[in-house]
């Protein structure tokens, strides 16, 4: 259970949005211990594909990156609209979309779900009952029916889900590269963000000992 099968190319989408009504500020640009949360996302979607693209309501806010900065196509329409927008300007047939708040994305659970693209079009871990829409992968087939969905106000991602294949993750899967979950950690609040820099720190720390060790023949980090 622990291999998908073989590795095709794919395209990153960040939905980058804009100011967080909780935080009342922009999450992507949010700085946790020296590093611009975005950065770090970008960072860890290098590692699964060569195409980068930002969704954002401000582009001009993101030209430092080596990325594609793109706005949406109809404006106003949420996560959907921005999935919509990605896709749709993507290369490649499969895309991998994610959330700007998300600073622990795990790339062995990312490149395990790339391995899953094809022959789907969606490819989105399932933890209980909830999925992870803004962790997932969508291919070019599913935009017919997101754009019908926009053009119609629905907004719920998961409507056209029945027009198209898909393949869900399930725990027992993303457990074997992620088993608490930190995928799909997510910075909402101030407390999130304080746990966020605590776990970060933490995370550092770690992986400059695993780099230690590595240097005396140890096991490689998981991260």
């Amino acid at each position: 259970m622990g291999k998908g099968g073989p590795i095709h190319p794919i395209s990153s989408i960040i939905l980058a949005g804009g100011r967080s009504s909780r935080l009342g500020r922009n999450k992507a640009l949010l700085e946790l211990n020296g590093r611009v949360l975005i950065e770090r996302i970008i960072d860890r979607l290098e590692q699964v594909s060569e195409e980068l693209i930002i969704v954002a309501n401000e582009v001009d806010q993101y030209e430092e990156f080596e990325a594609n900065i793109i706005s949406d196509v109809y404006p106003g329409k949420g996560a959907l609209g921005g999935i919509y927008s990605g896709v749709k300007r993507a290369s490649n047939p499969h895309s991998l979309v994610v959330a700007c708040d998300m600073p622990f994305l795990n790339v062995s659970l990312l490149r395990y779900m790339q391995g899953l693209a094809t022959p789907h079009d969606v490819v989105i871990p399932r933890v209980g009952q909830s999925t992870e829409a803004l962790h997932a992968i969508y291919s070019k087939n599913c935009l017919p029916f997101i754009e019908r969905q926009l053009l119609e106000g629905d907004l719920r991602i998961i409507h056209f889900f029945p027009h198209v294949r898909v393949r869900y993750v399930e725990q027992e899967e993303i457990e074997i590269f992620d088993p608490k979950d930190l995928s799909f950690f997510n910075i909402n609040s101030e407390a999130d963000l304080e746990r966020a820099r605590q776990m970060w720190s933490h995370e550092e720390q770690i992986m400059s000992q695993e780099a230690t060790n590595r240097g005396s023949g140890s096991c490689p980090s998981p991260w």
